[in-house]
């Protein structure tokens, strides 16, 4: 079990996604991790240990942007080891980030074709970094020459579905677009959306649970 959020707001999200995620400090307290966007720019503090420990002043200073998304951690996959925090990141396309909750049970078979076919290397043995990849694929064949949009999005969702069995439930930080989030074709794994109204519109967050964005108004 652990614990993701994600909001896309008009002001900096960095000590929201920490409150946030500090009420899920109960789903995963292994590791925590934050990754905020801002101009062009993605800043990331990740690392094991509770979210108090891990996000000290000057880290929190250095998360910038009016999006972004969180994570802790329980180690359910892979090895119980700080290059495991997430969120996971990759460059191509467009850079993602991504957290997630949740299990792949086709991990094996998902390596060998992300290495075989898709010309993908993986870093850890998380599958957490396989969904990350998977998705960096799918969004790779929705015709990267063009601007990417709602349409191509769902559409690589749909691929993840088609290739990635198990429960799970994700955000996503795709720079310069936004944040995405989505859950197995079977909703096993939760995650709520919440909204708020400010003086400059709606504001969005994506969490684990109800709890984690009551607090903050969405």
């Amino acid at each position: 079990m652990c614990g993701i959020v994600g909001i896309v707001g008009f002001s900096a999200v960095n000590q929201q996604i920490y409150d946030a995620l500090t009420v899920l400090q109960h789903r995963g307290q292994d590791a925590a991790g934050i990754m905020t966007a801002h101009e062009g720019g993605l800043f990331l503090r990740k690392d094991n240990g509770l979210v108090r420990d891990v996000f000290e002043p000057h880290h929190m200073a250095g998360l910038e942007g009016n999006v972004g998304i969180g994570h802790v951690r329980y180690p359910t996959a892979g090895m119980d080891d700080s290059s495991e925090a997430q969120p996971f990141y990759v460059n191509s396309p467009y850079g993602i980030a991504l957290g997630h909750n949740g299990n792949l049970i086709n991990t094996d078979e998902l390596t060998q074709e992300l290495f075989d076919s898709d010309r993908r290397h993986l870093n850890t043995r998380s599958d957490s970094e396989v969904l990350l990849n998977v998705l960096a694929h799918e969004l790779q064949r929705q015709s990267p020459a063009q601007v990417l949009s709602p349409a191509h999005i769902f559409e690589a969702v749909d691929g993840v579905y088609r290739r990635c069995r198990g429960a799970y439930s994700t955000v996503a930080l795709i720079c310069g677009h936004g944040v995405l989030g989505f859950r197995d074709p079977h909703g096993i794994r939760p995650m709520v959306l919440g909204s708020r109204e400010t003086d400059q519109g709606t504001e969005y967050a994506l969490a684990s649970e109800s709890a984690a964005l009551d607090p903050l108004g969405f």
